[in-house]
């Protein structure tokens, strides 16, 4: 059976789509009145926030396929990780989605999510160049950022908005709505650089190669290249081709300056065991 993402999600995903208005439904007066809540919105507390995320992350983890202990894919992510316990004071948790899209994404909380399907084509350094990338978004507070502005705009504003001392009770389609904006988070060119750089700090101080972030780039790059084979994770990352070259060559010449040596290559998902 192929894997896919949950009928369930999809149709709720696609629900959240339906409840959000339209660009061409826009005008004044709905602007004005986002603006508003924007403004309330504004004030929402560390809490509010913190339990916003949780219960999308909940959300997300109950509506998708995750092995269990035994799985291969969970056992290798738990072997990558391994000593992971936190970045910048911010606790981790890691978890594998068995869904064919290639993707990873991390949350605000230190919720980190990986794609079988990803894990299938990047081999163990790669991956963990990707999870030390998608960690630096998070101890950059992107993602903390990215998701408030989902919150601001999206299909839980109105909640949102309304709420006072406690977060809102959301929907199964607003938490749909937001799981999809933390998978699907676009980042500008100088936030996924901050991440580069904040990734690449984060697995050297826990004793890792970062030469992985280069490996996953070059890899992507490729991808890049290959006509038919660009996916919305590699789409995410990269704006452009040459600017791809240029945060290779940047990490490069920083793990070669730092005195890593680049790992010799290994099959693509090999060492699951």
């Amino acid at each position: 059976m192929l894997k896919n993402l949950s009928i369930k999600v999809v149709s709720l995903l696609l629900m959240a789509a339906a409840a959000a208005p339209a660009s061409a439904q826009f005008n004044l007066k709905k602007a004005v009145g986002a603006a508003s809540k924007a403004a309330q919105a504004m004030t929402l507390t560390d809490e509010q926030m913190a339990a916003y995320v949780k219960e999308s992350v909940d959300w997300m983890d109950k509506n998708n396929p995750v092995p269990d202990e035994n799985n291969e894919y969970t056992k290798r992510l738990r072997r990558l990780t391994d000593g992971l316990k936190d970045a910048d004071g911010i606790p981790l948790n890691f978890k594998v989605y068995d869904v064919i899209d290639v993707n990873a994404f991390a949350c605000p909380d230190g919720s980190v999510r990986v794609f079988s399907s990803l894990m299938d084509i990047m081999s163990d350094d790669e991956l963990l160049g990707i999870i030390g990338h998608e960690i630096g978004h998070v101890t950059r507070r992107h993602s903390k950022n990215q998701f408030k502005q989902q919150l601001l705009t999206g299909a839980a504003k109105d909640a949102v908005g309304a709420a006072s001392s406690k977060a809102a009770v959301l929907t199964d389609s607003q938490l749909g709505a937001l799981g999809e904006g933390l998978i699907g988070a676009k980042y500008s060119q100088k936030q996924e650089n901050e991440a580069d750089d904040a990734g690449y700090d984060f697995l050297v101080a826990n004793g890792k190669n970062p030469w992985g972030i280069v490996m996953a780039f070059e890899k992507f790059q490729k991808m890049e290249g290959d006509s038919g084979s660009k996916t919305s994770y590699v789409q995410k990352m990269f704006s452009s081709h040459p600017e791809t070259a240029k945060r290779i060559k940047r990490m490069t010449e920083r793990a070669t300056k730092d005195g890593f040596t680049r790992p010799a290559a290994t099959e693509e998902g090999a060492a699951r065991k």
